[in-house]
């Protein structure tokens, strides 16, 4: 996942306000030494997340190929039946990769917004490893715990 490719605003003539490209060394990794969510770690993420999505989306175009390609007539029941559940399987993974996507799309607007690192129960910071292990994090480790424990209480119910 190559996430030092800059963005390109080159040519825009909608006015719209350009930020300045904010350089990233090859081997950048954010640090916990620097000021929480300056632009070099915002810019990181944003290539993360912005890589991540582009990859997805190739397998997703990928899946969809592959699916066109495989609708044929089976006479064997057999390999009928085998080519069904294939076919539910890829279904079922491109619909969590389009989930995906949406969830990187909301993580890319947060930085946009100024909200993104922080944690949307409390407020706190929400770690480097964790964001750099999932960027599309939106709690703080505690509060991810506590929120699935309450979930699990209710779902007992």
């Amino acid at each position: 996942m190559n996430i030092n490719t800059p963005k390109s605003d080159s040519g825009r003539q909608d006015g719209a306000e350009m930020k300045p490209e904010v350089f990233l060394p090859e081997d950048y990794r954010p640090a916990e030494d620097e000021p929480f969510m300056n632009e070099r770690q915002l810019e990181y993420f944003r290539r993360k997340l912005q890589s991540w999505k582009e990859e997805l989306l190739e397998q997703s175009a990928e899946t969809l190929e592959g699916l066109q390609d495989s609708a044929r007539n089976v006479p064997d029941l057999a390999d009928r039946a085998s080519e069904e559940t294939d076919r539910a399987l890829e279904l079922r993974t491109r619909d969590r990769q389009r989930k995906l996507v949406a969830k990187i799309d909301s993580a890319i607007r947060r930085i946009d917004n100024g909200e993104y690192g922080y944690c949307e129960m409390t407020g706190e910071p929400i770690s480097l490893k964790r964001l750099d292990a999932r960027p599309i994090a939106t709690m703080t480790l505690e509060a991810q715990e506590k929120h699935e424990r309450r979930e699990r209480v209710h779902r007992d119910d």
